[in-house]
């Protein structure tokens, strides 16, 4: 026994984000996301096995997510630069916009009740799945990208939702870029960039957003509220990262050397499950 957990359960819960730090890896390299939409729901059956008070597991879970994409999000954005895709200058337009729309997420997410975190990774995945599913080329809006003052817009809000889901940004910008005919390969490199500019200031967020909330949970063991730095579990960190660096390449490399389709489909269909989840949880 350790802090009051079995061994065996410790073990089972280490193995299990080690596993999922390498598929959030490969996921980070191959749709340009930083993998939170699978970092999210992992941690929040593995918080609930380790009894995380639910006033705080989503938001611990999207706090936690932010912080463990950093070093994925640094390694995949490097790996489609040196490929050449990444097109700086939408980065450069977005820069701002995101890192204020992260903040203001941050802010929301101090006062904010646990459903709403739930609500935003429901609505933004589902979007996100059925165009994984059923979306196709000429699902356009135009053949170019809309002018700064949108594009502009579109940042802010993509850092408001990728904050309070917990995601690297890169599903919201790859399905806007290529609403606006740019290529699926450049769009997802791109996208990439993103989550640099998220997660950075996401984790600091969610570290200000979640340190008073620890103080009302006094009598929890440190693996029910796990070595917490406000609503960003170190534990959960330290066990996702490594695997999640390591995977990250190789996520990026078959992004550009296979099709894409079946991945689509599986990852889609895995959206609509976590999608499934959240809903009956608010009923249960």
């Amino acid at each position: 026994m350790i802090f009051g957990i079995p061994l065996s359960e410790l073990i089972f819960l280490a193995i299990a984000l080690l596993v999922a730090g390498a598929v959030t890896g490969i996921l980070a390299g191959v749709f340009g996301v930083g993998g939170g939409a699978v970092i999210v729901p992992v941690l929040y059956e593995l918080f609930i096995a380790i009894s995380v008070p639910e006033p705080v597991r989503m938001p611990l879970c999207v706090g936690t997510s932010l912080a463990v994409i950093i070093p994925t999000s640094i390694r995949s954005f490097n790996a489609h630069r040196r490929k050449g895709m990444v097109d700086m200058s939408i980065v450069k337009i977005w820069a701002v916009p995101v890192v204020l729309g992260v903040i203001a997420g941050g802010v929301i997410a101090r006062y904010a009740p646990a459903d709403l975190f739930k609500t935003v990774f429901v609505v933004v995945a589902g979007i996100s799945a059925v165009r994984l599913l059923f979306g196709k080329d000429s699902w356009k809006l135009a053949d170019d990208m809309p002018s700064s003052f949108i594009m502009r817009l579109y940042g802010l809000l993509i850092g408001v939702l990728s904050a309070l889901m917990g995601i690297g940004g890169g599903q919201l910008s790859s399905l806007f870029m290529t609403f606006y005919g740019r290529p699926i390969h450049q769009a997802v490199a791109t996208s990439s960039g993103l989550g640099v500019l998220i997660s950075i200031p996401g984790a600091i967020s969610y570290i200000y957003a979640g340190w008073p909330r620890a103080a009302q949970f006094p009598d929890v063991t440190a693996l029910q509220f796990p070595l917490a730095l406000g609503y960003v579990s170190v534990l959960g960190f330290i066990m996702f990262v490594p695997t999640s660096i390591m995977t990250a390449p190789l996520g990026a490399r078959l992004a550009h050397a296979l099709p894409k389709r079946k991945l689509e489909v599986l990852f889609g269909l895995f959206l609509l499950f976590v999608c499934a989840r959240f809903v009956i949880s608010f009923f249960y």
